[in-house]
């Protein structure tokens, strides 16, 4: 049989998973995989995981979190979401990752302790200013045209 090839990918769609391969976001999404493992173990430890390790539930937060990531205006230079003054999750969102790193934070202590010192210090760098035009999608507004001065 056949295998179909994936559509190309658009101009937008490259530059956001090129953005994610830069070492500051790639290891933001191997803290969130680690947090989101930790989780899912203890909580919804059933056994029917994917190749994450992860439930359902868990793979849509995680596949929800990469999505935002790379959408972000800020890209690599980033502050922790608890800092950032875009903020790109839904509230639905925003309170499963809370819930998900308030039980994991402590624990990646032990389990992880490098990507958990490393987010300590992150959180503490002061956030860069919020780019001009971008809305909460992380996406730019269309800014209407300059008026030449007579």
């Amino acid at each position: 049989m056949e295998t179909e090839a994936p559509p190309p990918q658009s101009a937008g769609a490259a530059k956001r998973a090129a953005r994610l391969q830069t070492p500051r976001l790639k290891r933001e999404q191997t803290t969130m995989v680690a947090m989101l493992r930790l989780y899912c173990a203890d909580h919804h430890g059933d056994g029917n995981t994917d190749a994450e390790g992860l439930c359902n539930v868990c793979a849509e937060l995680l596949a929800y979190s990469r999505k935002r990531l790379a959408a972000c205006p800020f890209g690599p230079e980033k502050p922790t979401c608890v800092n950032c003054q875009v903020h790109c999750y839904g509230p639905q969102q925003r309170e499963e990752t809370r819930v998900v790193m308030r039980y994991a934070g402590p624990r990646m202590l032990l389990r992880h302790p490098i990507l958990a010192i490393a987010h300590v210090i992150d959180g503490k760098r002061p956030a860069p200013p919020k780019p001009r035009g971008v809305n909460a999608a992380g996406a730019a507004k269309a800014a209407p045209p300059a008026e030449k001065a007579l």
